[in-house]
């Protein structure tokens, strides 16, 4: 939606304590019946969470409906160091320790692996992905080479869907809340032991929560309406070997983004700056520019359509062999008011497509002293993002030049304080009157094709019985092709393309490639106190792919080239040590981790050679930076019916202070990266008896500032967030009927979601509201098995 970083993803704790990349529940035979331990296979072999020498969060299906949220981005809340930011369901950015993941650019990596049912669906505007009959949500922290497919810089996080089972079950949810909430859902699963299928659905609509005054948009800001539904088929031949083959369809049809101008007034007595952000907007797009842009209303367009074929056979003594194969591809096109304003200046649309496929193969070994996994990985992915712009001639004109303080027509205001546009009437005055308007319109795209291939080996010996020692590493060998064309004409009023820097390919399309590598390595070590208790260390390497940036400049003699710009990998050393414990009813980690970049890269707004915006962001190399965190989590079964969670994170991180990229990126804290990071709460369910139970789960969870931008700027960012949630209910006939209330922001708190946006790079930057206060009652009947 923004050219710039976009944002969105997910995670959280089972609860609200390290888990496990695939993490089922059993009771512990030497503990009381009410405590449980987290068997996690995330070294490709069944152990308990705390033997496990990295970070691992995870959070069941059940406990996702407990803390009552609905979405990625609000689950993230409760997992220090995550921070998931969703601008739109096209737009999303996730930050594990600080450090985000969220260009739109399709010549570009990601830092953050996101895994759907053990599958890289990273690129931005494809990675969405709604959260219902899911089985678990999963966050690794820190590189993990050789854990993942694709290998992840800073961290992974994954998605795993219900899966069939022997036996008729089902389920139907239907609730109702304000803004007109509406949501119907559920699962039917049938089968045996040998082959058994599950089909689920979600259909969510809702109000937008940003009123728009302007009468030619059809419905208001961030209203949503979107439907997945998936069909999943188990088959187990034998006990050795079972394949699964899912399918999914996510579409949505949501509103326009409320990028609201601290500028330009929607209305007469606009308070101005970020307060207009929890106003009325005026957003009109432009309506003769629709041919161009797409539609002539604001919002999203997308479908997203994904293939995973799974299959794991065991053979030998301690022996599996697993496969997972994955083809996705999306379409999406999104109409954005990038000024804020009603006036017709800066209407964008961007239309990203994009396709990929991904195989890999694994064996595993698990002996009594050793164990090991290796294999290889193929990914490949295809994708564009094109960006059509359109404007009113003199509108631009008149409000560009009023902003550096020189309009073209003395007197006359962009936006009036009352919200009406005079600049809509400089066309008629400069032509006089040969035109009363001059549509515009211009494009840009850029295109990223990228093949990567590895090989992977991992080794934990298992020194004493109290002593793991592991070492693993990923060789790397990827090609990246990117290619960049534009259509930008000359404007009739001023002989020269309308966005100053603006460069046309007339076009053409000019392209190239290279290819990289890469080692990646990890060593852990984890030494056991006791049988509750547990120390580890870990040193890993992390790395994002090199850019190979296309675009277009001017030569010397005039003439329109190629404008390639490579920058570098950015690596990162992660070392990181820490403590879990899980005993009797308490449950617990502490962790201290320090992370080291180089290359860091940014995305920065690209100026011509005066200095003018160009309306697009490019990639740089801001040197050196650095990261410190330290990270806790308890949780405690207080009784059979009553348990307390708790989390704290701290960064201090960000560019080192010294880098010789440019004087107001030294020292910047990363963009959405929090300095403290909190959550806590209880969970009540109690038997009334009789086949009914009463549940509650109030929580508060607490973020202090963020910046949206690099460099930071106070404008541009959000002070301190705390926010109270609950969810609560009855549930009859032994879990067959439930009736629930939840509420989000219960003290309807105004903090805005994102600040600065496209029309920061013109020096107008717009802001977004976050959610309001949202509260609802959902139905809930199950039957079957």
């Amino acid at each position: 939606m923004t050219f710039p970083a976009l944002r969105s993803a997910l995670l959280a704790s089972i609860a609200l304590v390290p888990a496990p990349l695939m993490a089922q529940e059993v009771a512990a035979a030497d503990q009381p019946a009410s405590s449980t331990t987290i068997i996690v296979t995330s070294q490709k072999i069944e152990q308990r969470a705390q033997d496990v020498p990295i970070t691992i969060s995870a959070v069941t299906g059940d406990r996702i409906e407990e803390l009552g949220v609905s979405d990625l981005d609000e689950l993230s809340n409760y997992v220090p160091g995550l921070n998931i930011q969703e601008q739109s369901a096209n737009n999303p950015g996730i930050v594990i320790r600080g450090i985000t993941s969220d260009s739109g650019s399709s010549q570009q990596g990601p830092r953050v692996t996101l895994y759907y049912n053990g599958v890289d669906i990273s690129r931005s505007r494809g990675s969405y992905q709604a959260i219902y009959d899911l089985e678990r949500v999963e966050v690794i922290k820190g590189p993990q080479a050789t854990l993942f497919g694709t290998a992840s810089a800073v961290g992974a996080i994954s998605l795993v869907s219900a899966r069939p089972r022997a036996g008729f079950s089902g389920e139907i949810t239907g609730g109702y809340g304000n803004f007109d909430q509406t949501l119907l859902g559920g699962y039917l699963n049938a089968g045996s032991d040998v082959l058994a299928g599950r089909i689920a659905f979600e259909w969510r609509q809702r109000d937008g929560y940003v009123e728009n005054l302007n009468p030619g948009q059809d419905e208001e800001l961030y209203a949503q309406d979107q439907f997945g539904v998936r069909a999943s088929l188990r088959y187990t031949p034998s006990m050795d070997l079972t394949i699964d083959l899912i399918g999914t369809y996510d579409q949505q049809r949501n509103g326009g983004t409320p990028f609201i101008s601290g500028t330009l007034p929607a209305f007469a007595g606009a308070p101005g700056g970020p307060g207009n952000a929890f106003e009325d907007a005026n957003l009109g797009g432009y309506p003769a520019g629709a041919a161009s842009l797409g539609d002539d209303q604001l919002g999203l367009d997308r479908e997203v359509y994904d293939l995973n074929l799974t299959a794991a056979y065991e053979f030998g003594d301690n022996w599996t062999f697993t496969t997972v194969n994955g083809y996705r591809e999306f379409d999406s096109a999104e109409v954005f008011d990038a000024d804020g304003s009603a006036a017709p200046f800066l209407e964008f649309a961007e239309i990203a497509q994009g396709h990929q496929f991904s195989h890999e193969g694994r064996f595993s070994y698990a002996g009594s002293a050793l164990r090991a996994s290796f294999g290889w990985n193929f990914f490949t992915e295809d994708g564009l993002q094109n960006v059509p712009f359109a404007t009113e001639e003199g509108t631009f004109l008149q409000c560009l030049t009023s902003l550096f303080g020189a309009p073209l027509i003395a007197g006359i205001p962009c936006v009036a304080p009352d919200g009406s546009v005079p600049a809509t009437g400089v066309t008629a005055l400069a032509t006089n009157g040969a035109a009363n308007a001059i549509p515009y319109a211009s494009v840009f795209e850029n295109q990223g094709r990228n093949e990567a291939y590895s090989v992977f080996a991992d080794v934990t010996w298992l020194a004493t019985d109290s002593l793991e020692l592991t070492a693993g590493a990923r060789l790397l060998e990827e090609n990246r092709k990117s290619a960049y064309r534009s259509n930008v004409p000359d404007a009739v009023l001023s002989g020269a393309p309308l966005i100053p820097g603006q460069i046309d390919t007339g076009g053409r399309l000019f392209s190239a490639e290279d290819s990289f590598s890469a080692l990646l390595p990890r060593f852990n070590a984890l030494y056991r106190i006791s049988n509750d208790a547990n120390v580890f260390a870990t040193v890993s390497k992390g790395r994002r792919s090199p850019v190979v940036q296309m675009g277009a400049r001017v030569d010397d003699a005039g003439n329109v080239v190629p404008n390639r710009q490579d920058i570098p990998e950015e690596t990162v050393w992660n070392y990181e040590a820490g403590l879990k414990l899980a005993t009797g009813r308490v449950s617990g980690s502490l962790g201290v981790y320090y992370q080291v970049y180089d290359n860091f890269q940014v995305s920065v707004e690209e100026l011509d050679a005066n200095g003018n915006p160009t309306g697009s962001f490019v990639t740089r190399s801001a040197g050196a930076a650095s990261n410190l965190g330290v990270e806790a989590e308890i949780a405690v079964e207080a009784t059979d019916w009553l348990s307390f969670f708790g989390n704290v994170g701290y960064i201090d991180g960000g560019i080192d202070e010294d880098n010789s990229f440019a004087p107001e990126f030294s020292g910047a804290r990363f963009r959405l990266q929090p300095e403290w990071q909190a959550a806590a709460g209880f969970t009540v369910d109690y038997s009334l008896g009789g086949g009914a139970r009463l549940f509650a789960t109030p929580s508060i969870t607490h973020r202090s500032r963020i910046y949206f931008e690099v460099p930071n700027n106070e404008l541009t960012s959000q002070g301190p967030v705390t926010l109270v949630n609950a969810r609560a209910g009855v549930s009859f006939a032994g879990d067959r009927y439930e009736i629930a209330g939840f509420i989000r922001n219960a003290f309807n708190e105004d903090y805005l979601l994102d600040a600065g946006n496209t029309g920061g790079a013109f020096g107008i930057p717009t802001f977004i509201p976050a959610e309001p206060r949202f509260f609802g009652v959902q139905l809930t009947a199950s039957f079957g098995d």
